[in-house]
């Protein structure tokens, strides 16, 4: 339940002084949703009348649908509110902040589950996703294992990156946000704004191609790799493995230079 596409969690990169005054990584950079593609599954078994295990993680959480916060993975508080038979609120908080709202809603035949997830980042910005999962076996209402795909994406965020110190980049979004700074040494670093990761090691493959590792609990979850084209127009990243709420990733996103 932490699909917030952030843009800390797709953009982390670095680079050296001797040309990072060159660097095509260097720059202003904003999502293109039209261009990328996304994948996500979750895990429903409703266990009684008014509650459910969600596996939306990598630890289920076990939550009665009365619309309170109760206790849910790494430190957060899950909220799941029936509106109708076909139709739940769900919101997730972190030390009282709201981190995601979604609707739930289900087709009248009761394959489908449309997701409107709004993720809120920590200046109160926004990323709207419009998920659509299919059931991936025969059943009915919302216990279920869901497969699904964005079918439209709405995002504001603009990635600003800068060189740092001798080998390294300072990124950030656009209002100064969840400031972080990378080097290409291959070491673990801390990875702030995104649940679910703990840290992130760089390598620098070439001027425009560079790799991270992204691990939880010092155990690999995701690989990722991006790519500059050649014109310096365009990012695009790629990754794959299993996400902080230990989902399969095989993920696209393209970023371009403003």
């Amino acid at each position: 339940m932490f699909r917030t596409l952030s843009i800390l969690s797709i953009a982390c990169i670095a680079v050296s002084s001797a040309y990072a005054a060159t660097d095509p990584f260097v720059g202003d950079w904003k999502l293109n949703p039209a261009r990328s593609k996304l994948s996500d599954q979750m895990k429903v078994n409703c266990v009684e009348s008014n509650k459910c295990i969600f596996n939306l993680g990598p630890v289920p959480e076990t939550i009665i649908l009365d619309g309170t916060d109760q206790p849910g993975e790494f430190g957060t508080t899950l909220a799941v509110a029936v509106e109708a038979p076909d139709r739940w609120k769900v919101s997730r908080k972190k030390d009282g902040r709201l981190l995601i709202t979604a609707t739930w809603s289900l087709s009248s035949d009761g394959n489908t589950l449309t997701d409107d997830f709004t993720s809120i980042r920590s200046d109160g910005t926004t990323n709207n996703i419009k998920y659509t999962y299919k059931r991936s076996a025969p059943g009915s209402g919302f216990t279920a294992t869901w497969i699904g795909t964005p079918q439209a994406m709405t995002s504001s965020a603009v990635l600003q990156i800068h060189p740092y110190e001798d080998d390294g980049l300072t990124f950030s979004d656009s209002r100064g946000q969840d400031t972080n700074n990378i080097k290409f040494d291959g070491k673990d670093y801390p990875v702030k704004g995104i649940p679910g990761e703990d840290t992130r090691a760089y390598k620098r493959i070439d001027d425009f191609t560079y790799d991270f590792v992204s691990k939880k609990a010092g155990k690999v979850t995701t690989t990722s790799h991006m790519v500059i084209s050649r014109d310096g127009k365009t990012r695009t990243f790629t990754t794959t493995g299993t996400d902080g709420e230990g989902h399969k990733v095989n993920n696209t996103s393209v970023y371009e230079k403003q």
